[in-house]
């Protein structure tokens, strides 16, 4: 038998036991933390992933990602519909007379237009096309606002026409909207007539002349120019992409003067509610705050 103590016989061994000591004393205390955090979780109703945090990175992409565009859809819904019904509620049906007497015109002359008589009276007085005079076209470019297209549905469009038209003047007021959308149709007519002077080719950008017979869009590209201003002026992104991007869509699968002509709409918005902000940022134009419009 060994006559020396205990801790003196078998250093190693004790040194052996203190290091699973403190292996176990580790483990409980990582267990008690990860007990602790699964009641912290509990009590806060957050559930924890079953793959551990792997996804945690994802899922919180996803979840800012849904939370923006949860607000961009608000706020755009509230600026571009709601504020306008109560602006409508507040000053009665009498804010709705510029759609109505668009919609009301665009019926006149498509009604009119079925007769052969009728057809050529329309293309006299409404019907814009490239080859004629500047003048004559500059005349005429007015009223071809209410000359629908007579190869597309005419009630579609006189629904979108007066949404357009509904929603401007209640926010913009009866001056910009007919600014706005005289603007943007003009916009279309006039660079018609520059694509025809370049002649073919020019990248693709000149047109025939053949494709100076033929008419302009008429209400259309005033829709398309009252939306995309609107989307601007209202700091609306999705509105402005279902409407530029529509029009891409368009130009692309079917590549005539139509397409190019709300293109050029799209872009002549574009321009001017950038303008407007720009006068409005230096305090020389009113806020849009939805109050009953002076012109």
């Amino acid at each position: 038998m060994s006559i020396l103590r205990p801790e003196v016989e078998r250093p190693r061994d004790r040194a052996a036991d203190d290091r699973a000591r403190d292996d176990r004393a580790g483990g409980d205390r990582v267990r008690e933390d990860r007990a602790r955090d699964r009641r912290a979780g509990a009590h806060r109703g957050v559930r924890r992933p079953p793959g551990g945090d792997r996804g945690a990175p994802r899922d919180g992409a996803l979840s800012r990602a849904a939370r923006f565009a949860g607000r961009t859809l608000r706020g755009e819904w509230h600026g571009i519909v709601v504020d306008p019904l109560r602006q409508l509620r507040h000053r009665g049906p009498g804010a709705l007379l510029l759609a109505v007497v668009a919609c009301l015109g665009v019926i006149f002359f498509h009604a009119l237009a079925q007769h052969p008589a009728g057809a050529t009276a329309v293309r006299a007085v409404g019907g814009v096309q490239g080859d004629l005079p500047l003048w004559l076209a500059l005349l005429r470019t007015p009223v071809s606002l209410y000359v629908p297209a007579l190869d597309l549905p005419v009630w579609a469009g006189i629904t979108q026409l007066f949404l357009a038209f509904a929603l401007a003047e209640l926010a913009l007021g009866r001056g910009r909207t007919l600014l706005v959308a005289y603007a943007s149709t003009l916009a279309g007519t006039l660079s018609v007539r520059v694509m025809l002077a370049m002649g073919p080719g020019w990248w693709g950008f000149g047109l025939p002349p053949e494709v100076g017979r033929v008419l302009d869009t008429g209400p259309s590209a005033a829709v398309v120019g009252l939306f995309t201003f609107l989307s601007v002026v209202r700091r609306a992104p999705i509105v402005f992409t279902l409407t530029g991007g529509s029009m891409v869509i368009e130009s692309i699968a079917e590549p005539n003067l139509a397409g190019r002509e709300h293109l050029i709409a799209v872009a002549a918005a574009v321009v001017m509610g950038l303008l407007h902000e720009r006068v409005r940022g230096r305090g020389r134009l009113p806020a849009l705050s939805f109050g009953p419009p002076t012109g």
